[in-house]
């Protein structure tokens, strides 16, 4: 394989990977001063965001500890949370299966939604692309998202106090999640997906334990493969 190829799809992927910094900033401040603001010290809030790295889990279990929620609750709901990434690591696998171990343990530790949603549609428009071009993308699209993510929790657990309220950094956290979806919505099949998730999460918000996310996940997943089993019905 020439380096050349290699080296430019890590560029590629970089360079894919830089609006995101736009809302990775915001969203690890915010997390910084949630951190902060419910009691936890400075390595415990950077212990988070480095060995944990999933923000909406962070969210979840700072807000449950500082609730003095059990343990095992904790544990659970964070566990429920992040099962998207079981989800996303299936679907990487076709493309990444035949990578060094080493390697798949790397992409695993750095899969965060922005990293797998540039991925997987870089895959899936250039499905001849090489396993090393493509963990050579992958490592590109994550190359200015993780280490930031790390930095700006820093800031905001040290200095987020003094950010002004009029900031409302909360805004980066549906702003990051439109920025993934909106450009992965391109059948109908996806566009069903999408809104049957959002409707049966919010009809389920009442259930604990991120047990509503479970359910609207595996009936985005149900609808959406219906509806192109339909569609592949019509063609034929």
């Amino acid at each position: 394989m020439p380096r050349s190829s290699v080296s430019a799809a890590y560029w590629l992927g970089f360079r894919h990977s830089l609006p995101f910094v736009l809302v990775i900033i915001p969203f690890g401040l915010l997390f910084g001063v949630a951190g902060s603001e419910a009691g936890f010290n400075l390595t415990e809030v950077m212990g988070f965001s480095v060995l944990v790295i999933a923000g909406a889990s962070q969210f979840a279990a700072v807000q449950l500890m500082a609730d003095n929620a059990p343990v095992v609750m904790v544990l659970v709901t964070s566990l429920a949370v992040n099962l998207r990434m079981a989800m996303y690591s299936a679907s990487l696998t076709p493309h990444l299966g035949a990578a060094p171990t080493w390697q798949k343990a790397l992409a695993a530790y750095f899969m965060v939604d922005q990293t797998y949603a540039l991925a997987i549609q870089e895959y899936e428009r250039r499905p001849s692309r090489s396993v090393a071009e493509k963990i050579a993308y992958y490592a590109g699209a994550c190359t200015p998202v993780c280490p930031q993510w790390y930095v700006s929790t820093l800031v905001g657990a040290t200095v987020g106090q003094a950010i002004p309220a009029e900031f409302a950094l909360d805004f980066a956290v549906p702003i990051t999640f439109l920025a993934m979806l909106a450009p992965m919505l391109r059948s109908l099949a996806h566009v069903v997906a999408a809104t049957v998730s959002v409707t049966v999460a919010l009809l389920l918000a009442f259930l604990p334990g991120g047990v509503g996310l479970l359910i609207a996940a595996a009936a985005a997943m149900f609808s959406g493969a219906q509806v192109e089993l339909w569609q592949n019905r019509r063609r034929m």
